[in-house]
């Protein structure tokens, strides 16, 4: 697609009165409430849009530029979801456009490339952007896919393939990237957002450029990225050199691609929030024209509409309480010394899937909550302080809440087999799915409740004490939810991220080493 242009550039914005001095100076606090939220990084980007409200013909054409997938039962039917959600960021490699045909793989039908998870909590007052490394090795499970005709096709799921895989091969579509984050981290991925490599080139140029800063200057003839130390302002295909290039920073990896690529994310979003950018209805419009030309999203937010209330959720983050991080990885052992590619750190990743799962912020958000539920959280913690039982002497039953299928046998088989509590059943189903794990007790079983809390790594919000004690011979109930992974890997989250993950702060200018 040619550059784009702005056609109402020459045109006073609607409803911008030229006479009335005290409506002009009152205009702008408008316009900037007219927030437009715009990513973009990677080797793709990815565009939150709040529309401009105006004329029909201006909505009608905002909504024709967006493009569509069904993804079936993969994604959210509201916009908007209740409590915390997930937006999955996919960035392909597909040769789309004017002047991309030397870029990517010949011939790919678009693969993920880029990946960022993007976590918004359930009180809107912070976000968490996982990367996911395109080389990392996973499971792919089975995918409906929805065909030209209207039928549903099922592309069969693969064991230890590279992530990237899980959307274009064997005619894999972003619902199925979105079906393999939701295996690999035990969240539900809401809604996807997808865009090719003119998303880079066309949105940083409507923004006016995007600030960078480089700690040695850089001339990458591949890349064709060539850029002096220190503080430069890049657009189109400077712009889209500079998120691609893999032999300018760090060790040349993947992985080190990721930190520039999020440094250029967080520097867009400052750059967004900025009075320039906000109080421009020329560079509103112009972003907007260009957003929505870049941008495939799930049918569950495929309108101006359904894009503009989620935009507005998100564009009331404050940058510092956004923070980018990368999924904890380790060389893949099974490549012996010529690593190619990597797996999930087997601790790490855990650590922070979990934290995710529980809605934990990575950023210090808003102090005077925090304090409000520190007593809360005290008399939680006192319900793990005293006595245990023995292994022996724990009664419970094992249901299934949510977790994945055949968990509940898991877990009674482990307790059994390795944890000594022989007095452990099967429920089978619970009676409804509960959002997180739970342990229901009577008061005169807390000694047992707090032991096997001990062993399953329980948090003391998942222990719920009744009012009447139990019976002799009545067990506690285990129900496990969406949280329970494996048996033998703690199940509540940790209060802090894991020592060493790779963080960025969305509000803090970094330069690139």
């Amino acid at each position: 697609m040619p550059g784009q242009r702005n056609r109402r550039a020459g045109k006073a914005p609607a409803g911008e009165s030229p006479d009335g001095q005290g409506r002009r100076k009152r205009k702008p606090k408008a316009t900037r409430k007219k927030k437009v939220l715009l990513w973009t990084g990677g080797v793709m980007g990815f565009v939150l849009v709040v529309g401009s409200g105006g004329a029909y013909w201006l909505y009608q054409h905002f909504n024709g530029n967006i493009n569509t997938v069904d993804v079936g039962d993969a994604g959210s039917k509201s916009s908007v979801p209740d409590g915390a959600f997930n937006i999955l960021v996919i960035g392909t490699d597909k040769r789309t456009g004017a002047g991309n045909a030397g870029y990517g793989d010949a011939g790919s039908e678009g693969h993920a490339d880029t990946n960022i998870l993007f976590h918004v909590s359930a009180d809107r007052t912070n976000a968490t952007a996982m990367s996911i490394p395109r080389d990392m090795i996973t499971d792919i499970p089975a995918c409906p896919t929805k065909q030209k005709d209207g039928t549903t096709k099922t592309v069969p799921g693969e064991k230890n393939v590279r992530f990237n895989t899980s959307l274009g091969q064997e005619g894999r579509d972003p619902g199925c990237t979105m079906r393999t984050v939701k295996k690999l981290t035990g969240l539900t991925v809401d809604h996807f957002m997808m865009a090719d490599f003119n998303a880079v080139k066309q949105l940083s140029t409507a923004v006016g450029g995007v600030k960078v800063c480089l700690e040695k200057p850089v001339n990458d003839p591949k890349s064709h990225l060539k850029l002096p130390a220190g503080q430069s302002v890049v657009k189109g295909e400077q712009a889209l050199a500079f998120v691609r290039t893999r032999h300018s920073f760090g060790n040349e990896s993947d992985l080190d691609r990721i930190k520039q690529q999020q440094q250029f994310i967080g520097s867009m979003i400052r750059q967004m929030k900025s009075d320039d950018t906000l109080g421009s209805p020329t560079k509103m419009y112009g972003l907007a024209d260009a957003a929505t030309k870049a941008l495939t999203v799930d049918s569950g937010i495929g309108s101006i509409k359904k894009l503009t209330d989620l935009a507005q959720v998100l564009g009331k983050i404050d940058a510092k309480n956004i923070t980018f991080a990368t999924l904890p990885v380790i060389d893949n052992p099974a490549e012996g010394k010529h690593h190619v590619t990597v797996v999930p750190d087997p601790t790490k990743a855990d650590a922070l899937f979990a934290m995710m799962r529980a809605d934990t912020s990575l950023t210090e958000v808003k102090k005077k909550e925090a304090d409000a539920k520190s007593a809360a959280a005290a008399e939680e913690a006192a319900r793990l302080n005293g006595p245990r039982a023995k292994s022996s002497d724990v009664r419970v039953t094992v249901l299934n809440g949510g977790a994945a299928a055949g968990s509940a046998g898991v877990m009674v088989t482990w307790l059994q087999n390795q944890q000594g509590v022989l007095k452990s059943s099967n429920g089978s189903n619970a009676p409804q799915k509960v959002p997180a794990t739970v342990l229901t007790y009577a008061p005169n079983q807390a000694d047992q409740a707090r032991k096997l809390a001990d062993l399953l790594g329980l948090g003391a919000a998942a222990l719920k004490p009744g009012t009447k004690d139990a019976v002799a011979k009545e067990p506690m109930v285990l129900t496990l939810g969406p949280d329970f992974k494996q048996a033998g890997s703690p199940i509540a989250a940790p209060a802090k991220a894991p020592e060493g993950i790779q963080k960025v702060e969305a509000d803090k200018s970094v330069c690139a080493k």
